[in-house]
């Protein structure tokens, strides 16, 4: 009998996806979610903070900006456990962010010179190793983040 050790996994058997309504407080489930894929995938405490965090303003933002609140509207989360990553895109369905977003300026937003909002995705970008933000043209978007399981 052959070992299966060496054996590819299939992709459907390490992609988790959960849908969610628009609705500020359904981001938790994402972020349970994902931090339970990456437990077993072997991710530090710490790093599985950041992406709960990353994952929570990522919903957020989609939730608010993408969906612009529309109950009618969800909220798509995949996550793809890869070897020594964890990729997850979050996809709304409205037509909130068309491009990547300016980064913000820190320095203007603590001296209320600017908005304080837009910190989630300067937030996103510090926690993560790897975001992109992408418009599809059907009207949908979505934000594509990489967090990359670092071995002590």
């Amino acid at each position: 009998m052959e070992s299966t050790a060496t054996t590819p996994r299939s992709s459907a058997a390490s992609t988790v996806e959960v849908r969610l309504p628009s609705r500020l407080g359904f981001e938790k489930v994402a972020m349970s979610t994902a931090a339970s894929v990456a437990q077993l995938m072997g991710f530090d405490p710490e790093r599985i903070e950041d992406l709960k965090t990353a994952i929570a303003e990522a919903c957020i933002n989609a939730i608010e900006h993408g969906n612009r609140m529309n109950e009618n509207l969800t909220v798509g989360v995949v996550l793809s456990a890869g070897k020594d990553a964890l990729e997850v895109k979050v996809i709304d369905d409205g037509r909130g962010l068309r491009k990547q977003p300016p980064r913000p300026d820190i320095d203007r937003k603590m001296h209320g010179e600017e908005d304080p909002r837009g910190m989630g995705m300067f937030l996103i970008q510090a926690l993560v190793d790897e975001v992109e933000w992408v418009a599809d043209q059907r009207g949908s978007s979505y934000v594509r983040l990489v967090i990359r399981l670092h071995k002590h």
